[in-house]
Parts: structure tokens; sequence; C-alpha cells
């Protein structure tokens, strides 16, 4: 899900570590496929260790997913693919909010008092 030069949430970064924790990955796995930095990767493998997303296995040292951790990335999936539709929809109404303005920008309107709105 990483998306280079966009700015990632919480949400996204978990997402990240989870798949890359499906693959059964040590923590420099995770770190640089992630694309985190150590102290970032601490503070959210505590998180998903804690919420139960991830287990640690001690035999070989390695992070794997839980079924909870892949109920979340199919959740994360659907709430990427609507918020991707959302933004889409957002822009497109902002573009055409923005046409609406260039053909009778604000400096044109004249301020009225209430008073003369109800006479007009």
């Amino acid at each position: 899900m990483l998306v280079l030069g966009n700015y990632r949430d919480r949400l996204d970064i978990i997402a990240d570590i989870l798949n890359v924790a499906s693959q059964a990955a040590k923590k420099t796995q995770i770190m640089y496929q992630a694309n985190l930095s150590y102290k970032v990767l601490q503070r959210y493998l505590a998180e998903v260790l804690g919420a139960s997303l991830v287990t640690f296995e001690d035999s070989d040292q390695r992070y794997k997913l839980t079924v909870k951790g892949l109920e979340y990335l199919s959740a994360y999936k659907d709430y990427a693919r609507s918020s991707k539709s959302m933004e889409k929809h957002l822009n497109n109404f902002s573009t055409k909010k923005k046409i609406l303005e260039t053909l009778c920008p604000a400096k044109e309107f004249v301020s009225i008092t209430a008073d003369e709105a109800i006479n007009v």
C-alpha cells in the first residue's frame, strides 16, 4: 500500500506493517519494506502486537499475521478503495466549484444589509 511522496496516516502504516508480516518477517524486513524508522517501527509493532494483529514467534524471531490481522487488512482494503473513490468525487466537486467561481468572481458581489435583501 506504500505510495512514496504521499503522507501516510496511522491506518496506512499499520496496513504496511501487516502486509510485510503476512510473509512471516523479521523486524528489519518490516522496517525496510514498510519504509519506517526504527523508532516508529518500535511504536507500531507494540501497537499491532497489543491489538493481536500479529504474533512474535520466538523460535524463528519473526512476526506473523494473525486471523485478526488478516481481517484488518481486508477491512483496510475496502476502506482504501472507498477513500480513493471519495477523494476523486471531492476533487471533482472542487473543480466544479472553481469553474463556478471563475464564472462569477466574489469581487463582483456587492454586499447588502438584511433590510435591503428583504426589499429586493
